[in-house]
This record gives C-alpha cells, structure tokens and sequence, in this order.
C-alpha cells in the first residue's frame, strides 16, 4: 500500500512496525486465522474447478455459491468470535448457528450428489475439506466439550451418508482420517490463538497496573517524606506557641524566647521541604539510574544504560541529573507507549561542542520508541520547564524533540565548571542555588 509523496501518514506496514508488541501480536494472530479461512476457500475453488470437471454446470454453480457463503461466514465468525472471547462483545449465537446450518447442509448436498450419481465421488474430497475447518471458528465461540460434541456428531452423520452414498476403501478410510485430523488440528488452532491472545491482553492490563503504581509509589514516598519533615516540626510549632501565648498574658519576657525558638523552628521546616521538593535529600544520579531501570522493565519496557561519565560530576550535577532521568521516566509511564528506552550518559571535553564550548560538559540523553500520544505536547509539561530551570541554575539546557520515526528524545547539557557571567555576579551555582531553592523549584516537577 503506498503513501502519497507529502501527505504526513505512514503506510500501513509503518504503523505495524510502529505499533505496541501486544498489538501487532493481536494483528499476527488473527491474519493468520484469517489465512485458514482464505485455506478453506481456495481448497473449495480448487474443487470446483479441477474435481467437477465431469458434473453438470447447473449443479456446481450453486456449490459454488454455496461454498462462497461458507467462507464467508467462517471470516466474519472468526472476527466475532474472537471479540466474543476476549470479552468484547457478546456471544455470536445468530452467526454461529447459521455457519452450522451451511457446512451442514454444503456436506449433505455433496454427499447427495455423490449418492445419487449426480457429482462425482470426488466431491466426497470438498465435504472432508469441509469437516477439517468446521469445528476451528465454533471453539471461540462455544465451551470444547459441546464443541467437541457437535463436532463428532457431524463427523459420525457425515460418516454414515458417505457410506449410503456408495463410498467404499481408501476413499472412505481418506474422507475420515483426514476429517479427524483436521478437525484437531484446526480446532486446536483456534482455540489456542484465542486463549494466546486473552494472556496477552492480560499481561498488558498487568503491565498497565504495574506502571501506575510505580508511579502512585514515588507519591506516596514524597508525601511520606514530607509527613516526616513537616509533621514533628509543625507540632512543636503549635506547643510552643501556645506556650508563648500563655507567657505573655502572664507578662513573662520568657514568651520571647519561645517565639524565637517558633520562627527558628519554622525557617528550618521551611529549608527541609525545599530540599524534599528539590530531592537534594535522596536525588542521586546512580539511585534515579538503577530506579529507572527497574520501574521500567516492570512495566515490561527494556531498558538500556551507558554511563560513561556520572564519575566525573559534582554533587549539584548528581542531583540535577538525577531529577532529569526521574522526570523522564515519569514521562515515558505516563505518556508514552514504548517498548525500549535508553539511557546515554557521557561527558565531552573542551572544544567538543559542550555548552558555551568553553570546558568539559555532561550530556545525558533518554530516548525511547514510542512517542507521546496526540494530544500530549513535547516538552509542554511543567515537568520539563521545572527542569529547565534547575539546569539553567547550572548553566545548562534541556531539550525535548520527537523524531519522525516515533521516537522522543530527551537531552540535558550541563558543563562540569560553570563559566563566569561577566561581573553580572551570577556564576552558574552561586548567587541563585539558595534563591531557587527559596521559591522556584518547589513542586516544578510531574509526580
């Protein structure tokens, strides 16, 4: 199928390749259920017009047109019965009914035909051709033991109207060897695609609720980090300064010191949040990488780390770093369909293209193949502009780019030594670390 020069959309073999595994094992498995069914058909029109060479025409046509009514329900029972049995619609009892009917009554037209002298024996081999497909569409619509049931009482009516019809020897022993046969083997088929596919599906669902509670488990970490700074201080804070309010309607100078030891005690609650809010307390670039790594492949994405420079960092690089690779995680699990992601870490030397190519930079760079979903902008969250700001602390920059093939890339450049500004007394870390972490950074980042 070809794609008109210019107009944006892939073909449809790009976006198979493009597509989630579970999905394009969901397209595999029913194209080739599909296959058996175009199997029967051709096998059918190979009869017709290769084994009734000496039949009348008046009673071929009809066959024919029979068989092409049995092909066709046997596609659309295939399509409806695997919804069916992956619990997406309800039971096609309508459409199984009427493919019954069909086989049914196609083999006892043959068999009649055969039996009255007016088909060949030949025809016998359409109606064996028949029975091996027969029971594969039933068992994704039917338990296996009724299926099994109507199966084998086909086969044995099926049996018994050969031999009325004068079928004797090898033809006989052919038409039922070949009918058991393909009846296991097609029913087995069948109902082990379908089965395939609902582990699959499940494993998907499983894949789905492991990612969102890696997620819901870094919240609730923060929210008990923060009960824990935040809940012992915030209690002294309300005894002593009740105690301050007693002190004072007593006239004490002692009711001073308590309220010198409230706003003490408030500034130092203040600056342990920031550092929760920042992750300066656990943000570790080799922590976040190692975390990365295992949340990921949780979520059943395979995960790739090349670190060939973390040695090198200080530790504001470490922390900084650190909140990029756990921000891109967060987003590739949220908003992204990926089936690999990969970690580059490395650090380039003077005169290599660094970040104001004056020194040694540390690049890090996330990429995965599944780009965020329509609708969710590129870089556009809150998340990447919290980022943003904490690198340009250091005087480095963060990007965010979707590539044409389907994948997104996340890249954050930092120089080792931060370059002076030119007397604007702003250089890199110092003169905007304590004032970022004053009242820029807190909550910057998509939990």
């Amino acid at each position: 199928m070809a794609v008109a020069v210019g107009s944006g959309r892939p073909g449809w073999l790009e976006r198979m390749r493009r597509s989630s595994g579970p999905v394009r094992f969901h397209q595999y498995t029913r194209g080739t259920l599909y296959c058996f069914a175009v199997s029967e058909a051709v096998l059918l029109g190979f009869w017709c017009v290769a084994g009734s060479g000496g039949d009348d025409i008046r009673l071929v046509l009809p066959l024919i047109a029979l068989f092409v009514a049995v092909c066709v329900c046997h596609l659309l029972l295939i399509r409806d019965g695997l919804r069916y049995y992956l619990g997406a619609a309800e039971r096609p009892t309508g459409l199984a009914v009427a493919y019954v009917v069909l086989v049914v009554g196609g083999i006892a037209v043959l068999h009649t035909g055969v039996g009255t002298g007016l088909l060949n024996p030949g025809a016998v081999v359409a109606s064996t051709w028949l029975l091996m497909f027969f029971p594969g569409p039933l068992l994704l619509v039917l338990p296996v033991r009724r299926c099994v049931a109507l199966g084998a009482g086909v086969l044995a009516c099926s049996t018994l109207s050969v031999v009325a019809a004068g079928v004797r020897g090898e033809q006989l022993g052919y038409h039922m060897s070949a009918a058991v046969f393909g009846m296991a083997v097609f029913g087995f088929s069948y109902r082990c695609s379908g089965w395939t596919m609902r582990v699959v599906n499940e494993l998907e669902e499983a894949r789905e609720t492991q990612a969102r509670l890696a997620v819901a488990e870094e919240r609730l970490r923060f929210g008990r980090d923060m009960h824990d700074v935040l809940g012992r201080n915030l209690s002294v804070i309300a005894l002593k300064s009740e105690l301050a309010v007693q002190l004072a309607q007593r006239g004490s100078p002692l009711a001073v010191e308590q309220m010198t030891e409230v706003q003490r005690i408030a500034r130092e609650s203040q600056r342990e949040m920031r550092e929760v809010v920042r992750g300066y307390r656990e943000t570790d670039l080799h922590t976040e990488l190692v975390g990365a790594r295992g949340v990921l492949r949780a979520a059943g994405i395979d995960c790739r780390i090349e670190d060939d420079g973390s040695d090198e960092l200080t530790g504001p690089l470490h922390a900084a770093l650190g909140w990029v690779v756990r921000e891109g995680t967060t987003n590739v699990l949220r908003h992204a369909d990926a089936r690999l992601c990969t970690v580059r870490l490395w650090v380039t030397g003077p005169g290599d293209g660094g970040a104001g190519g004056a020194g040694p930079v540390a690049e890090l760079v996330m990429e995965n193949d599944g780009a965020p979903r329509s609708g969710t902008a590129a870089g556009g969250g809150s998340g990447l502009a919290g980022l943003r700001e904490r690198l340009a602390v250091l005087g480095g920059t963060l990007t965010g780019e979707r590539g044409s093939d389907g994948t997104f890339r996340l890249a954050a450049r930092v120089p080792l030594r931060p370059a002076d500004d030119g007397g604007t007394g702003r250089t890199g870390r110092t003169g905007r670390t304590g004032g970022d972490a004053g009242g820029h950074e807190e909550g910057t980042t998509e939990r």
